[in-house]
């Protein structure tokens, strides 16, 4: 293994079905092969994501909840949890940022990985508000939400305590400092990805060539053979970071 940071505990914040699978599931599979306690949140379960006249907002959510449940298996992540918002209608607000601080102090994650809260376009294509909310949602309930004693002190009636997460890690493609080597992983990126065909890609569609050169194209400049690019907020670093810094 290239010789990166690997956190006990990581929990990855996002909109869809299919978000972290296009973006950055080689590292949370990497993670996870490595010893990681890899949490998923997914705030909907994309049920208005197709054009089929014939399908239903309760049968998608199932049919998408089952396909994002395989690829979360594939990956090796020890907690899939979805919080069934309805798609298309995501709003960053203080309900949903509550209940995304109680799951933060629950699981305690080291490193929160979630979007880019602030990227409209990308090139020529329009950044789903989904993507913006969650991100918003996300970061917001880092930070300083999930660390504040005198915040939602009610929770600790259910045993549930303040934690403070050491990193941000944001997908975007908007000033990367941070690039993950998922060279060993790019296989299972793939695998997982495929588990969303039929509903979200042609079944005689196959991401590898497109993922792998995407991977390529992003590692190419910091010697990776295949990478993911994050922008990388440190809020407290690790003792062993530290130590391996100096």
């Amino acid at each position: 293994m290239n010789k990166q940071y690997v956190p006990e505990r990581a929990m990855f914040i996002y909109a869809h079905p299919d978000d972290i699978e296009f973006g950055c599931a080689g590292t949370a599979a990497k993670w996870a092969k490595y010893g990681c306690e890899v949490t998923y949140v997914l705030l909907t379960s994309g049920n208005v994501g197709t054009h089929d006249p014939e399908m239903t907002r309760e049968k998608l959510a199932q049919v998408r909840e089952a396909e994002q449940t395989a690829a979360a298996n594939i990956a090796g992540v020890t907690n899939m949890i979805f919080l069934r918002y309805d798609d298309g209608l995501l709003v960053p607000d203080l309900e949903l940022r509550k209940r995304l601080v109680k799951l933060i102090r629950i699981h305690k994650p080291n490193v929160v990985v979630c979007g880019d809260p602030n990227v409209i376009f990308r090139g020529d294509r329009i950044n789903h508000p989904d993507h913006r909310a969650a991100g918003k949602a996300a970061i917001d309930a880092v930070f300083p939400s999930s660390e504040m004693r005198l915040l939602h002190q009610e929770f600790e009636e259910e045993g549930i305590f303040p934690h403070k997460v050491n990193y941000v890690y944001v997908t975007t493609h908007e000033n990367p400092n941070y690039y993950e080597d998922i060279s060993e992983t790019i296989e299972i990126k793939i695998e997982a990805l495929r588990q969303h065909a039929p509903s979200q890609f042609s079944p005689d569609w196959d991401p590898e060539d497109r993922v792998k050169e995407w991977a390529a194209e992003i590692g190419k400049d910091v010697g990776f053979k295949y990478a993911e690019r994050f922008r990388r907020m440190i809020l407290e670093a690790v003792k062993e970071e530290e130590e391996g810094n100096q």
